[in-house]
């Protein structure tokens, strides 16, 4: 059933599972690691036994950190996993796994059903195309519902849920599911799945939750409205092929249960990966940024991208998904991006933190690779000969800032060096030097990206540091600008002197951000000197009157200028651009604002009353209540800033009863 062997194209699958955070997302990878042989021990969670959280800090905290890469083979198919991090401070891990994926699995609770991050991360696998198949896990546990978990993919995710499993038994009495595809009941005991016919007591709710399958099944796909048309009822050929085209397409989602803890429902999970979701061969041809197309065939020209680098102690390794072409370990690529030419050294099948070396990767394979130096998570490596520029992961902009200091003044050097080597590996920390204070700042995601940033200094670089108290990143925004900003640029110092003159409108911009544009006419600005003005408006940008914060916001129109024929270069219009959007905003109308976050607070009933308070008293605003199994869950959009110590505050309040979780909501006027 499970042998080993080296897989074609067609028999790949390249999966990510993602999840909210302990929706069961590792205990799932673990479980299709052992029962597909690659391991012979059950990892767990709770005892620190993992493959895929092999990291120290992923254990001692019990949640996944960083994505991991392993593989497994299944019923003649090479499945490599990436299981991905499930807290939202960590979702630009998600977001580059994201980027090499051919498909995925998303894992929800039985019980609670889509989650914040749930949705966050089916968000980001929407942008990204990533076909999935839903498991809704933990169906043992007291309350879970399978109904109502997929009725919340319904009404929060809005894919048509395809559901292809009946659950034997309910909450401990689970023991396993009538599969409704091939109307045949899997049952698990012991360990083992037994496969027979479905119970008498569930064959009549069986037949009508498969007809309401194929109901749903030919209202979304041509084929199969012939057949349901033509037939009594849908084969299970017919079915199963309309079920892969539908998940292949997004205008559907396969739902499938189980309890991965207790191993049911995993194998059929396994299955279903390798029946619905795609190879490398069934996803469109990957593109450059200059629209050229490289095809999964590993007689095309290389083109790879590197989604993640580990600097360790004793080397880099540079992780990359391999579109096209052939990779031998002594090869010479090309770095797109800076043009500058790397070896490969050696090449690596990854399984979490161990490897085994091979001699070349094809089309298809996710390696790691030793040798490449300045490769950095985005970087497209490709063939020397034919090069290509693929569009790289996009980084979220951190939100929350510390201050990092050694004990030991001696130490400064090793810290700076420490601190690139993190930025290098989590391109979402960001390093820089507080030019006032003189204090080196570590940007991140939030609260529990910057303490495991912290930690990794004192643990693997073995660093005193003391950290500051969190800070968060304030933007400032135009509410009413200004018109017919006249500026002149005149500088005469011996020799060549520089001149500029530029006029202005500056205003709001709804959607944030900054745009520019230029109505001047005959040609009293060139065209050279337009981008010039605006690399200067761009400059101008990174500290707004209000307290020196980047602003956002911005629409800048150049409407006129003029030039001098000597004096006049890009660096004077650039200076002008510069010097003009400073002064401009310094008669702007700004306001400040400050990130906010939505919090998802569960707690019991009786407890609610106190907790809404406090949520007020931090200048939440409340959003929604909603009564759930002998608790309440409240949503409140809060300040980011009043978020800092809630954990400890909440578990006071509740006795420990009570739970939340955080996504980013984008920035708000500062109240």
């Amino acid at each position: 059933m499970r042998a080993r062997l080296s897989s074609p194209l067609a028999t790949v699958r390249n999966i990510g599972v993602l999840a909210h955070v302990d929706a069961g997302k590792t205990t799932v990878t673990e479980r299709m690691l052992y029962l597909a042989g690659a391991t012979h021990k059950r990892g767990e969670v709770h005892y620190g036994t993992t493959v895929t959280d092999f990291d120290q800090q992923e254990r001692d905290r019990g949640i996944t950190i960083f994505a991991a890469a392993v593989s497994c083979d299944w019923d003649g198919h090479r499945v490599n996993v990436i299981d991905t991090p499930g807290h939202v401070d960590f979702s630009d891990e998600v977001e580059r796994s994201l980027r090499v994926l051919d498909g995925a699995i998303a894992v929800f609770d039985g019980v609670a059903g889509v989650e914040p991050q749930s949705e966050s991360v089916w968000r980001r696998a929407d942008r990204h195309g990533v076909p999935r198949i839903a498991f809704v896990n933990k169906l043992d546990r007291a309350g879970a519902d399978l109904d109502a978990a997929v009725e919340s993919i319904r009404r929060r995710l809005h894919p048509a849920p395809l559901v292809v499993q009946l659950p034997i038994g309910r909450e401990d009495g689970f023991t396993g599911v009538v599969d409704l595809v091939g109307m045949r009941a899997l049952v698990w005991d012991g360990g083992a799945c037994q496969a027979g016919p479905v119970p008498d007591d569930l064959l009549a709710e069986a037949r009508v939750r498969r007809r309401l399958l194929e109901e749903a099944v030919a209202e979304l796909h041509a084929g199969a409205l012939e057949e349901f048309c033509a037939q009594p009822s849908l084969s299970e050929a017919t079915l199963s092929a309309a079920l892969r085209d539908l998940t292949g397409t997004g205008d559907g989602v396969v739902v499938l249960c189980g309890s991965a803890y207790r191993d049911r429902g995993v194998e059929p999970l396994l299955d279903a990966v390798v029946r619905y979701l795609p190879s490398p061969l069934d996803v469109p041809a990957v593109r450059g940024q200059d629209g050229a197309a490289r095809p999964a065939d590993p007689a095309a020209p290389l083109a790879a991208l590197a989604f993640k680098v580990n600097a360790t102690a004793t080397g880099r390794l540079t992780y990359v998904r391999i579109y096209s072409g052939t990779l031998r370990k002594g090869d010479t690529v090309l770095d797109a991006g800076t043009g500058r030419a790397e070896r490969v050294g050696r090449i690596l099948r990854v399984q979490a933190d161990r490897h085994s070396e091979a001699e070349q990767a094809v089309a298809g394979d996710i390696v790691a690779l030793v040798g490449p130096k300045t490769a950095r998570a985005g970087t497209t490596l490709c063939a020397p000969e034919a090069p290509l520029l693929l569009e790289p992961p996009v980084a979220t902009e951190p939100v929350v800032s510390v201050a990092v200091e050694v004990r030991r003044s001696t130490d400064g050097d090793r810290l700076a060096a420490a601190l690139a080597r993190l930025a290098e590996e989590d391109p979402s920390l960001a390093v820089r030097n507080d030019a006032e204070t003189g204090q080196t700042v570590l940007s991140g995601m939030g609260e529990l990206h910057l303490e495991v940033a912290a930690e990794k200094l004192r643990r693997d670089h073995r660093l005193e540091v003391n950290v500051g108290r969190p800070q968060v990143a304030y933007r400032e925004t135009v509410v009413r600008g200004v018109s017919g900003l006249l500026y002149r640029h005149v500088k005469q110092d011996g020799g060549a002197g520089q001149f500029a003159h530029v006029v202005i409108d500056v205003g709001p911009l709804e959607e944030g951000g900054f745009a520019f544009a230029s109505t001047v006419t005959g040609g009293r600005v060139p065209r050279e000197y337009v981008r010039a003005v605006e690399a200067g408006c761009r400059d101008a940008l990174a500290a707004g009157p209000l307290g020196g914060h980047p602003v956002t916001g911005v629409r800048v129109t150049l409407t006129d200028g003029a030039t001098h024929t000597k004096d006049s270069s890009d660096l004077a219009f650039r200076t002008a651009g510069r010097l003009a959007l400073r002064e401009a905003l310094r008669s702007c109308e700004l306001r400040l604002l400050e990130p906010v976050v939505e919090v998802t607070v569960t707690v019991p009933d009786d407890m609610a009353g106190g907790v809404l308070g406090d949520l007020t008293a931090r200048r939440g605003r409340i959003s929604s209540s909603r009564a759930r199994a002998g608790a309440v869950v409240i949503t409140a959009v809060v300040p980011l800033a009043e978020v800092f110590g809630y954990a400890t505050r909440l578990r006071s309040r509740t006795q420990g009863r009570g739970t939340f979780t955080t996504r980013p909501a984008g920035y708000a006027p500062a109240r």
